[in-house]
């Protein structure tokens, strides 16, 4: 069986078009204050609020969010 985990964020994958941050039905998701090396804010998550639904990482154009899993 495996268990979610919560997603991963790749910073420097991120060309900050914000589809994750409007995606997620929980607000989970904003961006941070700091640069990645393209100059844009790249999201950052508010792991109290995920729900682990990983609409962030299927809709990522950019691949710069993925859902873990383990196996356990």
């Amino acid at each position: 069986m495996e268990k979610k985990m919560l997603p991963k964020i790749i910073p420097e994958l991120c060309k900050g078009c914000g589809i994750c941050i409007h995606i997620c039905p929980k607000k989970a998701l904003r961006w941070s204050e700091d640069f990645n090396s393209y100059g844009v804010h790249y999201p950052i998550l508010d792991e109290n609020k995920c729900i682990k639904c990983y609409l962030c990482a299927r809709y990522c154009p950019d691949f710069a969010i993925f859902a873990p899993t383990e196996r356990g």
